[in-house]
Formats: structure tokens, C-alpha cells, sequence
């Protein structure tokens, strides 16, 4: 079991490095220049908070009493995780540190995922207390159900490997309830704003899919009980995953492309490095379900269908700044509920589909899982949003949204743009914004 724990230790730097610095790549390059550092706040900022409230009771609350039944675990019984081992333990609850670690990874990147679809508008504060209620709320609730044999997990035979519902339904959901309660930036649909640097935003995808084995392949292994898995069953599903996650993503890629293309004339590197992620979404919960032909199939629908829906935002007046509901929850939506139709007893899952002769049973499981995640994270988000608004405010003021919100949250900009309008020997000191610069140089 010793190369067990060690390929988990791998996984967990893996997801690690999803979010940062991986999404606070691919999210920071999305934006504006004078929003990239701000963005990339969000997610390291996200990740921070996370680590802290989950060992404190995010663990508890998601795992204790595993298989109880339950909507919520208890968040004080395993509190500081308490009776937790700080070796690991080969009983297929990952309770040893390294288990925990792996789970803490997912809730964090899951909350980063959210900002997204606010980007350029919210107080760094607002976010900041945001996160820690999310989490307990709404996150730690869904891990219990689909993962730690909660209330769902008793009634609905759902397979999400490594987060369809809990991480991509969950973030995409609550971050079309922010969108809608936050409003519009302004000039959305009017001004321009287009990613100010696509170079950072490829660069984070090729990070979020090397990063995605971990994510993926991790959560297969670590299902069921790890001290009856030989290695060769180990061998075995690593492989199968890994395959499965692979040919998911380059069939999304060029499924969005080839949309992007009958849609727009042109395929784009941001299409690319966005379907990329769609595909990694969609194959998230599947990538233990299916074969290789339903992976493909899985990354085709997704690819298309979220180049498709990424441009209803505009017939909507929705003002998802980076596409968090166009790709994670319609991506979230395609993987999982594909399960019902795709899913093969010759896949880990050991579960026949529709298509394979299994008749409609796993599809209604998925649905309800599906359903389930919209409903409870869809009124919490809500419930805090509307909370945070009437009370600390979410929106920083129109003034500072059209100087930059890096310099009026954080006291900096990305880029030193000021010796370009500036004597020899004279720049605007550090953190100014380029607009006072060029001034002070006149």
C-alpha cells in the first residue's frame, strides 16, 4: 500500500495546483488588466480560507458519520480533526491526513470556481466571508450526500467520481445566483471586455488538465475499500481513467472549436483553452462509468454544447463574467447526467447505462443527485447572497469598478505602464494606476 499513499500524496499536489496557480491562470488572463490581479486574489484568497475551515469542521461536517443517512454531518464530532490519524489509513475513508488533504483540494478549488462568474466587481472582503458560509452551507452538505453515504447517497444510486454534482453543478449554480443577485458590470453587452491576455489563459488550461489526472484518476482509486484492492485492480483503474480523461478533453476541444467555427467564422485559442475545460468538467463525474467510446461521446456534447451556451448569457442579461455557468454547470449537467445512458458494467462502476441494457434505473439516479445539488446549493447560495448584500455590500462603487479594481482593493496593477508616458528617470511610484501616471507626467 505504500505506492498507494504516494500516488495519493501526487493527486493531492495536483488538485493543488488546479487552483493555484492553475484557475488563477486561466481566470486572471480572462480579465481585464486592470482585474487580473484582483482575480487571481479571489482564487488563492479561496483556497486560504478553505484550508483552515476544513480541518477546523469541513471535514466533520462532510465525512463524520460516514454512511449515516443524513443531509449534514456533524461538525463538531471529528472538529480539528479529532480522532483523525495523522498516518494514513488503508480502510477506503481516506480518515488518515492524507485523505483529508485530498478532500480539502476539491472543496477549495470548488468555492474558487464561483468567482468566475462575479469577476471585476465584488469587494475582496465580501468574497472573503462569502467563502467560509458557502462552504458549510452548501459544499460540506453535498459531499456528505453524494460522497459519505448521506441522505442522497441512501436513496439514489448516483456515480460522481470525482465531483460532476459537488464540485461543477454546485460551483456553477451558486455562481449564476451571485450573477443574478450582484447584477451587471457595468457596460456589460456595450463595452468591450475582452481577456487581456490569452497567453496566461492557455497557460492555466494546460495546468487545470495536468492537473486534472490527480482530480480524476485520484478519486477513482481512493473509491471503494483500498486495503481489498490489489495492485493490479489499482493498475487497472488508474489506466482506465487517466484514458477516459484524455480522449474526454481533446474530443471537447475540437468539438468547441468546430462550433466555434460554424458559429463565428473563426476558431479561437480561447475556445481551445475553453473547451479543454468543458471537457475536463464533463468527464469529471464519468470518467469511472464509461467506456472509451462514451468519454468521446461525453466530450463531443460537451464541447459543443457549451460553446453553444456560454453565448446565452447575452439573450439573458446574465453577466457570468467567465462563463462559470456555460461551462461548469452545463458541463456538470452533460457528464452526469450521460452517466444514465454511457454508464458500462466493464467500467470500474461496474454499472450498464440505458444504452447498455440497464434500462432507466441509473439515469434517475442521476437526475435526482442532479436535482438535488440545484435545489439545495441553488436556495443557500441565494440565502447568503441576499445576506451579504443588505448587509457589508457586495459591489465595489461604479468609480472605482471603471479605474480598476486591483488598485482600489489591493493598492496595485498588474502591468507598470507609467514609463511610457513618463520623463527619463521619472515613473509614478508603485501600485499608482496607469491613468494617475500618465497624468503626473504631464
Amino acid at each position: 500500500m505504500d505506492g498507494y499513499y504516494a500516488f495519493m500524496l501526487v493527486s493531492t499536489a495536483l488538485v493543488l495546483m488546479m487552483t493555484i496557480p492553475g484557475l488563477a491562470l486561466f481566470y486572471g488572463g480572462m480579465t481585464r488588466s486592470k482585474s487580473v490581479l484582483n482575480m487571481m486574489m479571489l482564487s488563492y484568497g479561496a483556497f486560504a480560507i478553505t484550508t483552515i475551515v476544513f480541518v477546523l469542521w469541513g471535514w466533520s461536517e462532510g465525512w463524520a458519520g460516514a454512511g449515516n443517512g443524513k443531509l449534514i454531518g456533524n461538525p463538531f464530532e471529528l472538529f480539528g480533526l479529532k480522532g483523525v490519524s495523522w498516518h494514513s489509513a488503508a480502510d477506503g475513508t481516506g480518515s488518515g491526513y492524507v485523505g483529508v488533504l485530498f478532500q480539502l483540494t476539491f472543496a477549495a478549488i470548488t468555492a474558487a470556481l464561483i468567482s468566475g462568474a462575479i469577476a471585476d466587481r465584488v469587494k475582496f472582503s465580501s468574497w472573503m466571508v462569502f467563502v467560509p458560509i458557502w462552504l458549510t452551507i452548501c459544499y460540506f452538505p453535498i459531499a456528505h450526500n453524494t460522497w459519505a453515504g448521506g441522505f442522497v447517497f441512501k436513496h439514489l444510486a448516483q456515480q460522481d467520481y470525482a465531483g460532476g454534482t459537488v464540485v461543477h453543478i454546485n460551483a456553477g449554480i451558486a455562481g449564476g445566483v451571485l450573477a443574478l443577485i450582484i447584477g451587471r458590470r457595468k457596460g456589460f453587452a456595450k463595452d468591450p471586455m475582452r481577456p487581456h491576455n490569452l497567453t496566461l489563459t492557455m497557460l492555466g488550461a494546460g495546468l487545470l488538465w495536468f492537473g486534472w489526472y490527480g482530480f480524476n484518476v485520484g478519486s477513482v482509486v481512493l473509491a471503494g475499500d483500498t486495503a481489498e484492492k490489489s495492485t493490479a485492480q489499482f493498475m487497472s483503474e488508474t489506466g482506465f481513467t487517466f484514458m477516459n480523461t484524455t480522449i474526454a478533453t481533446a474530443a471537447a476541444m475540437l468539438a468547441w472549436l468546430a462550433m466555434e467555427r460554424i458559429l463565428h467564422g473563426k476558431a479561437t485559442s480561447l475556445g481551445a483553452a475553453s473547451g479543454i475545460v468543458a471537457g475536463l468538467v464533463a468527464i469529471t463525474p464519468s470518467c469511472g462509468a464509461v467506456g472509451l467510446f462514451g468519454a468521446i461521446v461525453i466530450g463531443v456534447v460537451a464541447g459543443a454544447l457549451c460553446a453553444w451556451a456560454v453565448g446565452l448569457k447575452y439573450k439573458f442579461n446574465l453577466d457570468d463574467s467567465l462563463d462559470v455557468v456555460g461551462v461548469h454547470l452545463v458541463g456538470g449537467l452533460v457528464g452526469t447526467l450521460l452517466i444514465g445512458f454511457l454508464s458500462t458494467s466493464v467500467a470500474p462502476g461496474g454499472v450498464d447505462g440505458l444504452f447498455y441494457g440497464g434500462g432507466l434505473k441509473s439515469l434517475g439516479d442521476q437526475t435526482g443527485a442532479a436535482l438535488f445539488t440545484l435545489v439545495w446549493t441553488g436556495v443557500g447560495t441565494a440565502v447568503i447572497g441576499l445576506a451579504i448584500k443588505y448587509t457589508m455590500g457586495w459591489r465595489i462603487t461604479e468609480e472605482a469598478e471603471v479605474e480598476g479594481i486591483d488598485f482600489h482593493e489591493h493598492g496595485e496593477t498588474a502591468y507598470d505602464l507609467a514609463p511610457l508616458g513618463g520623463r527619463l528617470g521619472h515613473s509614478a511610484p508603485s501600485g499608482l494606476p496607469a491613468s494617475a501616471a500618465l497624468e503626473g507626467a504631464k
